[in-house]
């Protein structure tokens, strides 16, 4: 909204200019984000503690210290994240780009579909929430038509070309119903992913903070010919302006991450890791690094995969390979402390950024 209102009056006042640079109003979104999250914070928390103090927000199957230390915090603190996320995207994004249009419209999707899980549980209405299949049917429709818009009404150039990271100017194409098929499993698959993942205390936040400013990085590359040309990376105009949503993300995380510190004062629950999972999976849909999204939410992808084992092997073999599932758990039941995982796993998620971030450049 800054940039359409303010930089066209730039003739008249030349610092109205700033608003042409796509970082400075990138900084401006995580600023903006990071002080409203900060700001409403408190009013959240206390707010939510009074309505959910009669709801149990700790699933009754976690390791026994963990349910413990754990009773009484309360949940949809994604709210906040969400709230502040779209707040400043609104401020300082160009209101014309439909990349923003499209990656807001998915998130608000889905935190609608995670708010509505955590109301229904929160009040009690129905004690699982949103069933898990219509969760996945809404959550595959709403992919479905972000992709059908990126490749058919913005008509984004090889729209549905899969790019292998490491490889320079190779794409496979897969067509609009293969790439539809494969878009919605990113989006979907990366939700879901960060859902999984969230379950101690600054577990999920950091990894997506990372994540969030590779991919601001990630957009403002793909969206500049010059840079596109120097690194061999497929150019789509106008995908520069996500670079301010992921700033958003970025601020977001961090001020959430103020209360969700150890011990959290508040969880995200499934309104917040919806949110989080799918802008990650948005944007590597529309900056057509998709492949690479595997690489630096690689934690996420290791969660999953954990589950993915268990109940593969649980079934097929009637044995357990880890000792609780996801991932963070088994280190929990081996005596680690939630210190210990969860600062160990900020580690392995700067380090798949790092490598993520690499293929820009190795080609």
């Amino acid at each position: 909204m800054f940039y359409n209102l303010l930089y066209p009056l730039a003739e008249q006042f030349p610092i109205f200019n700033l608003f042409q640079y796509i970082t400075v109003r990138a900084g401006g979104a995580m600023v903006t984000t990071l002080l409203l999250t900060l700001f409403f914070g408190p009013k959240i928390i206390r707010k939510f503690r009074e309505m959910q103090r009669h709801y149990k927000t700790v699933r009754e199957d976690l390791p026994e210290r963990h349910a413990k230390t754990k009773v009484g915090t309360p949940s949809m603190g994604g709210v906040m994240i969400y709230g502040s996320m779209l707040i400043s995207t609104l401020l300082w994004a160009d209101l014309t780009n439909m990349y923003i249009w499209l990656a807001l419209g998915t998130v608000t999707a889905y935190a609608t579909i995670g708010f509505i899980d955590d109301f229904l549980k929160m009040s009690q209405i129905r004690k699982g929430g949103v069933p898990g299949k219509i969760r996945l049917l809404a959550g595959i429709l709403v992919s479905l038509g972000v992709i059908y818009v990126f490749g058919q009404v913005l008509e984004a150039p090889k729209a549905y070309d899969v790019f292998i990271p490491f490889v320079k100017n190779y794409a496979v194409p897969l067509g609009m119903m293969g790439f539809m098929v494969f878009g919605t499993l990113v989006i979907v698959g990366t939700a879901n992913a960060v859902n999984l993942t969230d379950g101690l205390d600054g577990l999920a936040t950091v990894p997506a903070l990372i994540a969030a400013g590779s991919f601001a990085a990630i957009a403002y590359v793909v969206g500049r010919a010059d840079f596109t040309e120097y690194l061999y990376i497929h150019y789509i105009p106008g995908a520069a302006e996500l670079t301010i949503f992921c700033a958003a993300i970025v601020g977001a995380c961090l001020g959430f991450l103020w209360f969700n510190a150890p011990p959290a004062s508040i969880f995200m629950g499934d309104t917040g890791s919806l949110t989080l999972g799918s802008s990650l999976g948005v944007v590597a849909v529309l900056t057509k690094h998709e492949l690479v999204l595997a690489i630096i939410g690689g934690v996420f992808v290791l969660e999953t995969l954990s589950v993915m084992i268990q109940v593969f092997s649980f079934k097929v073999f009637g044995r357990r390979v880890f000792l609780m599932a996801p991932l963070h758990h088994h280190f929990e039941q081996k005596g680690w402390a939630e210190s210990q995982i969860v600062i160990r796993f900020w580690i392995i998620a700067i380090l798949f950024a790092l490598v993520g971030l690499a293929t820009l450049k190795l080609r």
